[in-house]
Parts: C-alpha cells; structure tokens; sequence
C-alpha cells in the first residue's frame, strides 16, 4: 500500500503539470491550426494509436508478470516444504531482469515496422477524406517510438520508478509538443501538427530509454531467441487484446465519428475529448505501480490483500475523477471557448466524455487484477463492451437523425460511451468480486456530500465573467470539493497517499 501510495502521489503531481501543459497545445492547435487541421489531426491519430498499442502485444502490463518470475522461482506446483527449500536456494540471474526487457522490446520493435508499412502504404487508412500532405503522412513513425516507449516505462515502473514517466509523458512529451506546434505553424502549417506530435513522443520515448538503460544496463550474452519470443507473443494475446479493447473504447467513437461528419466537427469533438481525458490520465497513472504490487500478491495467493488494494486505489481514483469533472464541466462552455467560439458547440460532448471516465473507474482497476487472474473472462467482456459501444453509437447518432433530436452526432457517441462504459464497470467488479471472495465498490457517500457544494461554489462561479470563471471558479470547485472530501470521505487509510513517511 506505501508503493501505491507513493505512485499515485507521484502521478497526481503529474498530473497537475500534464493539465498546466495540455492548455498551449489545444490553444495553439485550434486557434492557429483551425478545427478542419485538428479533425484530420484526430483522424490520423485512431490508426496511429491503435497500431502502437497492438505493437506492445499487452506486455506494458505482462511484463511485470515475466519480470517477477526472474525474480522468485515457480512454486505453486510444490509442497510447502518443497517452496521453502527452493524460495531459500534459488539465486536470480542478475541479467534475466535485461534480457526479458531486451526480448519484449524485441518483439515490439518488429510489429511495429510491420504495421508502420501497412499504414503507409494505404494512408487512407489515417485520412479516409484523402485531404493530406507528406508531413501527414510521416506520423506513422511515431508508431515504434510509441510502442517502445510504453514497455521501457513498464519495465521501470516494475522497479517502482514512476518518476520517469511522470517525467517522459507530463514535462517532456506535452511541452515538446506545444512549442514545436507554435513553431511548426510558421514552416509547415499543413504537416505542423503531425511534425509535432512525432517530436513530443520521440523526445518521451528518448528519455524513457535512457532511464531504462540506467536501471536494467545493457544486455549481455543476450541473443533473439525466435521459439520464446514466439511463446511470449502467444502467451501476451489475451493481454494484447484488453490493452487493444481498452484503448478502444476511448477511440472507437472518433473512428466511427469521422464517418459521419466533416473534419471540423471532428476536430471540435477531439478538443472536447483532449480535456475530457485529463481524469483518465490520472487513472491509468496507478496501474504501473499496481500490477507489480498485484502479481506478488497473485503469486502468493494473497486474495484479500488484491481484494483491499483494488477498493482503496478504485476509491482514491473515483475521488479525485469525481472532483475534476465536476471543475471542468461546470465552466464547459468557457474551456470550449478557448479554441474559439465555433469550438463552443462542442460542451455537451464534452459533459458525457467527463461522465464516462467516472463511471469507467471501477472497471480500470479491477481490471488490473483480473488480467492475472481471468484473462479470458475479463478479454470476453471487454470485447462485448467495445463491440455494445460501436453498437450504440451508430445506433444513438442514426436515431438522432431520425427523431430530428437537436443534438449533435458528437454529443450521442459520447453518451454511448457513457452507458457501455458503465455497464462494464459492473460486469468486471462483480467478476472480481466472485473471484476474490470479497465485494469490489469504489463507492463511498462522502463523494456526494463533496459534491453538493462543489456544484453550489461551481453555479456561482457561472455568474462571473467566462475569463474569471476559468482564472478563479475552476481552482474554487476543486478546492472545497478537496476540503470536504478530506474531511468526510478519507480516513486515516486513504490519507496515506498523502504522507511522504509510511
């Protein structure tokens, strides 16, 4: 619990950076760039994406798994006399730890190639529109930076090194990305943003590596080795395909989106979506330090302690996504204003994608046990969760035509991602519930008593002008939401991820 406690610390640090440094970017990209740029901008980065996490074949989470068994020997088919002897006569391999970073590298390096030559050979697979320049085009390098970044910060959040990727992903990766959009603009304004984008990850993955190098060193007496690296791809497919689906289900909307309107209402809902996914950033920043901490406790058969550490991250991170999308939703209208006034249509979107990462909460974290010890279960309902969103979203966007409902496509697939999000959320904790032997629930009423007058301080802030209500409702929220969330919801279990000293 000190572990996660001091990531989750860490992150939330980052976090808070990570938010400061997205504001030039989205400023900068809609102001400068317009809403048609961003769309095809958006629009391109669904494959992109989408390639680099196939590419990490599920080891950002299985990783920590091969990486524990380095560190103490396969018992569980023994004697508990027969455990004591091996645990206590078993000596590590000093380079297994390397050459198991070396070996998933490996393996990503060569999917990525394969898929950034599929992409650019049919670039229309980024821009369905046809309307791109060879800058554009050159964003599928960022396919094998990506992908090898995420298993370097795997590995080194093994180790519990999370200060790496707050460093990579919340200084150096949004910061690259502003200025070399800024300065983009005057060179290249048709291919800024691709250029971009492929800056700020490069110079990420840059920094991942060389911490990766520090930590694990080179590997030595190591060579590719086709059969294991074979086996690890087939044993990581179950993982590959939950990461894939997770990721999915934040993506799936703008792939079926920019089917249905034009670059501009696209690149609107991606402003929306840039906002919205802060509180996922916080979320997704515990699940480093929580798979390490859950393969030990797997290893050991340890149910109740996965059980206590699942409810305590899933109630932290429940509380802090509650607070934030309350302090974006009520100013919505004014953050949409800041790419400009056409970017304000798009705040209804952006309500529905703040209410889908709360609701999606409980299912992130009980995820990050289940994936050790229901993969096929958990891959099952992940798909059915991703196949029940592009379900509802082309169902909620026709039906809006039909009904002649005055909401914009962009509003209705956010509002499916709300409820396939929540109904996965209940499948998978009651799932690991059953398996645990023990209820899973984030749930806490002291989030509601926080929240009443967060709403109340938020519909005063409202009376104000839009730049005051930005400068000074927005920090006013998230104040007394904190205070009273402190006071009420966190006892001295919970505060632990506040003191330095455990």
């Amino acid at each position: 619990m000190a572990a996660l406690a001091k990531g989750g610390r860490t992150n939330f640090y980052g976090f808070l950076i990570r938010l400061v440094a997205r504001v030039p970017f989205l400023f900068i990209a809609s102001r400068l760039y317009g809403a048609s740029a961003l769309g095809r901008f958006a629009s391109a980065l669904v494959m992109v994406e989408f390639a680099g996490q196939l590419a990490t074949l599920g080891q950002k989470r299985g990783l920590a798994q091969r990486l524990a068994a380095t560190a103490w020997p396969e018992t569980d088919h023994l004697t508990e006399r027969q455990q004591a002897a091996a645990q206590a006569a078993y000596v590590p391999d000093p380079d297994a730890a390397t050459h198991a970073v070396a070996d998933a590298l490996l393996v990503t390096t060569v999917l990525a190639v394969a898929m950034s030559v599929l992409i650019w050979l049919y670039p229309g697979s980024m821009y369905p529109n046809g309307n791109f320049g060879q800058g554009e085009r050159l964003l599928v390098l960022s396919v094998w930076m990506m992908a090898v970044g995420d298993i370097a910060l795997a590995a080194l959040a093994f180790r519990f090194d999370v200060a790496t990727t707050v460093r990579a992903r919340a200084v150096v990766e949004p910061w690259t990305l502003s200025i070399t959009a800024g300065l983009a603009y005057f060179v290249y304004p048709q291919g800024g943003l691709a250029l971009a984008y492929l800056a700020s990850v490069g110079a990420a993955t840059g920094v991942a590596l060389v911490a990766l190098v520090r930590e694990y060193g080179w590997p030595r007496r190591w060579r590719p080795r086709p059969l294991p690296l074979l086996r690890l791809a087939m044993q990581n497919m179950p993982l590959a395909g939950a990461d894939a689906v997770e990721w999915g289900t934040r993506k799936i909307d703008v792939f079926i989106l920019r089917f249905f309107i034009g670059d501009a209402p696209l690149g609107i809902y991606y402003f929306a979506q840039q906002f919205a996914s802060l509180p996922q950033k916080l979320k997704t920043s515990f699940e480093p330090v929580l798979g390490p901490v859950i393969t030990r406790n797997v290893r050991s058969h340890n149910m109740p302690a996965i059980a206590a550490q699942v409810c305590q991250v899933g109630f932290w991170i429940t509380a802090a996504q509650a607070g934030i999308a309350l302090a974006l939703a009520m100013p919505g209208a004014g953050l949409m204003g800041l790419g400009g006034p056409t970017f304000v249509s798009g705040t209804m979107a952006l309500y529905f994608l703040l209410m889908a990462e709360v609701v999606a909460a409980p299912a992130v974290v009980s995820e990050a046990a289940l994936i050790y010890v229901a993969r096929m279960r958990n891959l099952w309902i992940s798909l059915g969760t991703i196949v029940l969103q592009g379900v509802l979203t082309v169902a909620f966007i026709v039906g809006g035509y039909l009904w002649g409902a005055n909401t914009s496509e962009s509003a209705m697939a956010a509002l499916a991602m709300v409820v396939a999000l929540g109904i996965c959320s209940v499948l998978k904790s009651r799932l690991l519930g059953r398996i645990v032997g023990q209820p899973i629930s984030n749930w806490r009423w002291a989030l509601v008593w926080a929240a009443v007058p967060a709403v109340a301080v938020g519909m005063i802030a409202r009376l104000l002008p839009e730049w005051a209500e930005l400068l000074f409702g927005l920090p006013a929220i998230i104040g007394v939401y904190c205070l009273v969330i402190w006071r009420v919801g966190f006892g001295p279990e919970d505060r632990v991820l506040f003191r330095k000293a455990v």
